[in-house]
C-alpha cells in the first residue's frame, strides 16, 4: 500500500520467485523496487515503519521491520564496475537491466504482487525443464563475481534432474575462469560448498570440480580420493550427514583437513570432525558376532572428550551403517555403579589402592558389556 500510494513499483525478486514457482515456501522474501533508498527511507519514516540499520544501503538495500518480520527491499540497479568480487552500482528504473545483472536465469525473475510474472530470460521455462543456465553470456556473468561458479553447481544440485546435463559452453567458461576463485574469501566459498555437499548429484559435481580445475582453488586436495568419495556419497544418501562428513571422504590424511581449514576457515567443530573421521574411519568398525556396536560403545565410554557421540554418529553415517546408527542413537551411556565410597566401606583405605581397584572394576564392567551391577562388581573385587 505504501509503495502504491507513492506510485513506486514493488515486486518480489530472485530466489523467492523461483521457490514459489517450484511450489516451495520461500525462506525469506526479497523485494525489488523503482524507489531509491532515500525515497524509501522518507516514505517509511513518515509512515512510522521501523528501519533496521544494516550495511546494505550503498548497494541500494533498505530493511524494513513490519509485523515482527524483516523485509529487504532493493532499488533496481546496474553494475557499473565489477572486479570479480564486488560491484559498484547505479540505480535504475529499468527492470530488464536489473534482471540482466543477476546470475542464473532461474534467479532472474520478478513477481508482481498481482501475480504477474516478469521473466526476461526464460527462467520459468528453464525451471520447468530443470535447466541451469547463466543469464546472457556465462563468461561475463562469472567474471563479475567468480563465486557464481559455485552457485552454478549449488543450483544444479538443487534443480537439475540428472547429472551431466550441462551446456558445453558453460563448462568451458567455468574452466577458463576457475582461477578467479583464488581471489574469493574462504568464508564465502565454504557457505556455497556446504550447500553443494548436501544437495543432489554431489558425486557428479565434485568430480566435475576436479575435471574443470576448480578443486585446487577452493582448498580441496589435488589428488582427492574420488573413488572413496563416490562410495561414501552413496552410503550417506538418506542419513543427513554433516557437510564435513561427506567432504572428508576426499581426504587421504590429516594434512588435507589442515589445508582445507587454512583456505576456508572452517569452524573448530568442523575441523575436529574431519580429523576424527580421517583417524578412525578404518579401524573403528563394527565387531563380528552378536555385539556389532561394542567397539563404538567402548570408544565412547573411554573417551574424555566432549561430543564424542555426535562424532561417532557421523562415522557410522560415513560407513553407511544405517541400522547401527539407529541403535547407537537409542543407546544411553550407562553410569558406572561403584564409587570410592563403596570401596572404603569394604575396608580399602588408601587413595592409591582405591584408584587401582576402581580401574580394575571398570575393566570387568566393560568386559561384561556394562551389564554388571554394583553387587556383582563388589563380589568380583573380593576375588581380585
Amino acid at each position: 500500500e505504501l509503495f502504491e500510494k507513492k506510485n513506486y513499483e514493488l515486486r518480489i525478486a530472485g530466489g523467492a520467485v523461483r521457490d514459489l514457482l517450484s511450489g516451495v515456501t520461500p525462506q525469506d522474501i526479497d523485494f525489488a523496487t523503482t524507489a531509491t533508498p532515500a525515497e524509501m527511507k522518507e516514505m517509511f519514516t513518515a509512515a512510522g515503519v521501523r528501519l533496521i540499520n544494516n550495511k546494505g544501503e550503498k548497494h541500494g538495500t533498505i530493511t524494513a521491520r513490519l509485523h515482527e518480520q524483516n523485509f529487504e527491499i532493493t532499488t533496481l540497479r546496474i553494475d557499473v564496475v565489477t572486479d570479480g568480487r564486488h560491484a559498484e552500482v547505479e540505480f535504475t528504473t529499468d527492470w530488464h537491466k536489473d534482471a540482466e545483472r543477476r546470475d542464473l536465469t532461474v534467479n532472474s525473475m520478478f513477481l508482481g504482487l498481482d501475480g504477474t510474472l516478469y521473466d526476461f530470460f526464460n527462467g520459468y521455462e528453464d525451471l520447468k525443464n530443470k535447466k541451469i543456465r547463466f543469464v546472457g553470456k556465462a563468461t561475463e556473468r562469472i567474471q563479475e563475481d567468480y563465486l557464481r561458479i559455485l552457485r552454478y553447481f549449488r543450483f544444479y544440485g538443487r534443480i537439475a534432474e540428472k547429472p551431466g546435463d550441462h551446456e558445453p559452453t558453460t563448462l568451458h567458461a567455468i574452466k577458463e575462469n576457475a582461477k578467479g576463485l583464488a581471489g574469493i574469501s574462504g568464508e564465502r566459498i565454504w557457505v556455497e560448498l556446504k550447500k553443494i555437499l548436501l544437495g543432489n548429484h554431489v558425486n557428479h559435481l565434485v568430480q566435475l570440480m576436479y575435471e574443470l580445475d576448480i578443486a585446487q582453488y577452493i582448498g580441496l586436495p589435488l589428488d582427492g580420493s574420488l573413488e572413496e568419495f563416490a562410495r561414501v556419497t552413496k552410503n550417506i544418501q538418506n542419513l543427513s550427514p554433516k557437510p564435513m562428513t561427506v567432504l572428508t571422504s576426499l581426504f587421504k590424511g590429516k594434512d588435507d583437513v589442515t589445508n582445507l581449514d587454512l583456505r576456508l576457515k572452517i569452524s573448530k567443530e568442523e575441523k575436529n570432525l574431519g580429523l576424527f573421521l580421517v583417524k578412525h574411519r578404518q579401524e573403528l568398525t563394527k565387531a563380528p558376532g552378536p555385539e556389532p556396536l561394542r567397539p563404538y560403545q567402548d570408544f565412547l565410554m573411554d573417551s574424555r572428550e566432549a561430543n564424542t557421540n555426535s562424532k561417532i554418529f557421523e562415522l557410522l553415517k560415513y560407513q553407511g551403517e544405517e541400522q547401527l546408527l539407529k541403535e547407537m542413537q537409542e543407546w544411553t551411556v550407562p553410569s558406572f555403579p561403584v564409587s570410592g565410597h563403596d570401596l572404603r566401606k569394604m575396608g580399602v583405605s588408601s587413595g592409591k589402592e582405591i584408584g587401582i581397584a576402581l580401574q580394575q572394576l571398570r575393566d570387568e564392567w566393560k568386559k561384561s558389556g556394562y551389564h554388571m551391577d554394583k553387587e556383582e562388581l563388589l563380589s568380583c573385587l573380593k576375588k581380585l
